[in-house]
């Protein structure tokens, strides 16, 4: 074995809060986009921000005007259903995601 390591071989996992991006959670974002853009009139307007947050990630889901009653859904169940199924697409990520939709 040779004391010399080149840092480049090492894998570092840790990544900086300001850059955060769907690639530290990809299932999980396409999932998202996919489910919020299937219920939408307006697939286009729906942007997915990902943030960083001490449990994991947090999804914001921006859609169109006039589309976040869809995605939200009577009494919510719309909402719950997309963030169940986000939710287990999390955990083949290997981490947990929050979805939050913003108007």
């Amino acid at each position: 074995m040779s004391d010399d390591i080149d840092n480049d071989d090492i894998d570092n996992d840790d990544h900086d809060d300001d850059e955060v991006s769907d690639a530290d959670a990809p299932t999980s974002v396409a999932v998202c986009e996919f489910l919020c853009r299937s219920v939408v009139e307006a697939p286009d307007d729906v942007e997915i921000d990902v943030s960083d947050t001490r449990d994991g990630f947090r999804l914001d889901v921006h859609v169109g005007p006039g589309d976040m009653g869809r995605v939200i859904g009577k009494r919510g169940r719309v909402a719950n259903a997309i963030r169940t199924v986000v939710g287990a697409a999390a955990a083949k990520d290997g981490v947990e995601v929050e979805v939050e939709f913003i108007d």
